[in-house]
């Protein structure tokens, strides 16, 4: 789940609907400067579902110690230090269960999402809030997963579907960077992040080289990106969201509860030059 605070409560957006914004996003990714993302079908699918293996644990959302929905917030953006607020063998299922799903269908988009998985618990997890029954838990998941990774490789070498150039090192990577840059985006419109950010990596160019996006709020849910990777000089999102009333919850079930009551509603991204 993704929480954004308003005036009288949260807004709720569940990780399978977050990662069809950054699909839509990576969707509309490329102009004369910026390289549309090919082998297109596969690299939208890998980005757009990445986290559908959250959607049975966001249908029932849990609240923190503190009472506040148990979601990605503006404090974790950058960071991923929530591990004490969860259940580590728990989380690991379910990132496990989102890379297999979709692997197993299109090792090419499976790859990706593993690749971003691997990412997030490496190069963005603070180990400090694991506790040391939990960091064994978690090394033993990284090395299944990068086994896992050989076996996808080698479904993807085999694959007579896919161009050669598809199935080079520099080109599975550019296409992991760009659902980076896209979930990174999404995740600063769920959480309304109202400060400069950027999206990660440095993305692939026409002419060969790369360039690092930027990304400045100008408005509520309102960004400008530059430079800009899109071909028209605004384009708009909607997304699905649920608000509940209530700063603090007393127990999940009523969080639960609060959530299922609310009618789901659309809200909107603007980006522009």
């Amino acid at each position: 789940m993704l929480r954004m605070e308003s005036e009288t409560g949260w807004w709720l957006i569940t990780h399978p609907d977050h990662a069809r914004l950054a699909g839509d996003f990576a969707a509309a990714w490329g102009n004369a400067q910026f390289r549309r993302p090919e082998p297109r079908a596969r690299v939208l699918k890998g980005i757009a579902c990445h986290d559908d293996g959250w959607a049975a644990r966001d249908a029932h959302p849990s609240i923190t110690r503190q009472g506040r929905p148990s979601a990605f917030s503006t404090e974790l953006v950058g960071k991923y230090s929530a591990f004490e607020e969860i259940d580590i063998a728990d989380y690991l299922a379910v990132r496990d269960h989102a890379v297999r799903i979709i692997a197993e269908d299109d090792p090419y988009a499976g790859l990706l999402i593993s690749m971003h998985t691997y990412n997030l618990l490496t190069a963005h997890a603070d180990r400090s809030t694991i506790v040391p029954d939990g960091l064994v838990l978690l090394d033993a998941f990284l090395d299944r997963l990068r086994t896992y990774q050989g076996e996808l490789r080698a479904a993807i070498a085999a694959d007579g579907s896919l161009a050669a150039e598809a199935k080079t090192e520099q080109a599975i990577v550019e296409h992991f960077r760009l659902l980076q840059a896209c979930d990174n985006l999404s995740l600063l419109t769920c959480v309304a992040w109202d400060g400069p950010a950027d999206l990660l990596h440095p993305l692939p160019l026409n002419d060969g080289g790369t360039a690092e996006v930027q990304v400045l709020p100008i408005g509520p849910r309102h960004f400008r990106l530059t430079p800009w990777p899109f071909a028209e000089p605004e384009v708009g999102f909607a997304f699905p969201a649920r608000h509940v009333v209530g700063k603090l919850f007393a127990d999940s079930g009523e969080l639960e509860a609060a959530f299922a009551a609310a009618p789901v509603e659309r809200l909107t991204v603007k980006l522009s030059v």
